[in-house]
């Protein structure tokens, strides 16, 4: 059993807020960067003494720096289609919606809206669809990831498609794991199942356990790298968080490795959803911010999702907290990025464009990283869990984060905000890459993109 309700619930009622010495137990072990147990993880969540809430987001802001440093990951999702077979009483894609404008983009629809994305500067895309494709197939979705590699605009090319899309069989997995794809991304939405039932009326959607053992089948069939994740405010957050954590429990037991990423997302207003306007367990921000700390501290080396449901004021709030990757410019329909915002999944909390919201990271330190190296050297799944636990991974992406930083300034940046730009990667090959000889092949690679070199990567 993958959620074991009962046992869950048993847990949550009988946790109790920790004292001080508790606290400073759990954050202790916290910070040795091996991770905290979901009972430890629960009892931080019951913290609401703002000194003892400082603790988590101090600790939180420690295990992200030491595994993390200071970049941060930029991607973009490319929405193909908003058609869908399910009644889900929270999305504007939800069957019976009939005011939604409905449309799947043909081939040469999704290479428009890359190439838009290409003249951004994005490298990564999520390519999410809503859970009914025209002809009624997977081949809908193998020709668009085949389409978004393809695709070209200026020298420029996506280099990692991630797909958001419903459960496969184990076949269908065998066939997306041929594509070529970098993550396979999927959200139970929430773990409590008599909710789930209630939230998920019709189609094929309904069937809870179909769609909680997909990881289960996704990472036996091809694929190495899955994300995860709840749609909060659907069900009590601790309670998501207990069963996120069982859920991780039993890939890791099973498979030996966990979720390559967590997303975090919180219920936005979504068109022809009335549930969505008045969630039934709407988070606070504090709440929302202390679950981040505490995922962080639980899973340190799992990457953390936020996306442009939340404003620019929280997201960089959630920055410093532990999340380790973020859309830019994001649209939430098909054709968004050539056409506008019509046929929305749900409504935007961060309007800023890609080059305001790279601009916004570099002028608190982050690198904004575009980095797909890790994916094209084969470091994956368990293997790259083998390099990023020991530390072993930073001599990696650090490197590879400002070499696509780099990259994006060359080609995109306009005047001043290139010159900040190169001013922070020359501070942070200079304080941060201690190796001489590491230091030395940095220069030397920033010198050869600064020539007109392009993906360069360790």
């Amino acid at each position: 059993m993958i959620i074991d309700d009962k046992l869950l619930s048993d847990i949550l009622k009988n946790t109790k807020t920790p004292g001080q010495k508790e606290t400073d137990a759990i954050l202790n072990k916290a910070k040795l960067l091996k991770g905290i147990t979901k009972e430890e993880a629960l009892s931080l969540l019951m913290v609401s003494d703002e000194k003892k809430l400082q603790q988590i987001f101090d600790a939180a802001k420690f295990v992200k720096e030491e595994i993390y440093g200071n970049r941060l990951v930029l991607f973009a999702p490319l929405y193909i289609s908003n058609i869908c077979a399910n009644e889900c009483l929270y999305c504007a894609f939800r069957v019976s919606n009939k005011t939604l404008n409905r449309r799947a983009l043909t081939q040469p629809e999704i290479e428009r809206e890359v190439i838009e994305l290409l003249k951004q500067g994005h490298k990564r895309i999520l390519l999410v669809a809503g859970e009914a494709y025209p002809g009624g197939g997977m081949k809908y979705i193998y020709d668009a990831v085949d389409t978004i590699y393809k695709t070209r605009w200026n020298g420029q090319s996506i280099r990692r498609v991630n797909v958001n899309i419903a459960p496969l069989s184990a076949e269908e997995f065998k066939e997306l794991s041929k594509h070529n794809i970098g993550t396979y991304q999927l959200f139970q939405e929430t773990y409590h199942e008599e909710t789930y039932k209630k939230l998920h009326v019709s189609g094929p959607k309904k069937d809870y356990n179909y769609r909680l053992e997909a990881m289960d089948r996704a990472l036996a069939n091809g694929l190495h790298d899955i994300g995860i994740g709840p749609l909060l405010g659907l069900y009590d957050y601790k309670y998501e968080a207990l069963a996120l954590l069982s859920h991780i429990e039993h890939l890791e037991k099973k498979f030996g490795v966990g979720p390559h990423t967590i997303s975090v997302p919180r219920i936005e207003p979504a068109e022809g959803s009335e549930l969505s306007t008045r969630p039934p367990h709407q988070l606070t921000d504090t709440d929302f911010k202390k679950l981040i700390a505490v995922l962080r501290l639980a899973v340190p080396y799992t990457g953390i999702i936020l996306s442009t449901r939340e404003n620019a004021e929280m997201r960089r709030a959630a920055v410093e907290l532990g999340v380790s990757q973020i859309s830019a410019g994001s649209r939430t329909n098909p054709g968004g990025y050539e056409e506008g915002n019509a046929g929305a999944q749900f409504s935007l909390g961060d309007h800023r464009t890609m080059a305001e919201v790279i601009e916004d990271i570099a002028a608190h330190d982050h690198v904004p990283s575009f980095c797909t190296g890790c994916y094209r050297q084969g470091r994956v799944g368990k293997d790259f869990m083998d390099l990023a636990k020991p530390g072993l991974i930073k001599q990696h992406c650090l490197p590879n984060a400002l070499f696509t930083f780099a990259e994006y300034l060359h080609d995109f940046a306009d005047g001043k905000r290139a010159a900040r730009g190169f001013e922070l990667i020359e501070k942070t090959v200079d304080k941060q890459i201690l190796d001489k000889k590491l230091k030395d092949q940095i220069k030397k690679n920033l010198a050869e993109i600064r020539t007109g070199k392009r993906d360069v990567y360790f």
